[in-house]
């Protein structure tokens, strides 16, 4: 018995330590990697709710650098690299319109890729094979082939 408690002592001890470690930080690169894994693994609500967090979070500084800008960076990987919040939160807005896709959520897919089109769209997001993309070139192909089924849609609602 009174191992037991002791036992028990040392857990209540414990815990609060336990309970004081810091959470994984919520970094914009950290939320869209963990986007497009959940887009990737097939889970759409949980990419989409990773997206809204790095937009609630870091939108603001996104536009801050958009408006630095008078077109897309290029060449200058560190130049690019620099506007983080702007390449996060632009493929977050891409993610989500992906996301939306699967859930064929089509008028919440356009909104998505639109505000990407209208607000951060010097966004450049990094491909694995060594190179930047844009993700408004990309959702604007999207919007292209979605806004008919819109149309469509809001006609027989």
């Amino acid at each position: 018995m009174r191992t037991l408690l002791l036992f028990l002592s040392a857990a209540l001890l414990a815990f609060p330590i336990l309970a004081d470690e810091p959470a994984e930080p919520e970094t914009s690169s950290s939320l869209t990697v963990k986007a497009w894994d959940a887009l990737g693994n097939d889970k759409p609500a949980e990419a989409i709710k990773l997206t809204k967090r790095c937009i609630e979070l870091y939108e603001k500084e996104a536009v801050k650098m958009q408006m630095e800008l008078k077109a897309p960076l290029e060449g200058d990987d560190d130049a690019i690299r620099a506007k983080w919040a702007l390449n996060d939160v632009g493929t977050s807005y891409f993610i989500m319109g992906k996301a939306f896709e699967e859930q064929e959520k089509t008028k919440e897919a356009v909104k998505a890729y639109t505000a990407l089109t209208k607000k951060v769209s010097f966004a450049q997001c990094w491909d694995p094979n060594g190179w930047f993309w844009s993700p408004a070139t990309a959702a604007k192909e999207r919007l292209t082939e979605l806004k008919p089924k819109t149309e469509k849609e809001s006609t027989t609602e």
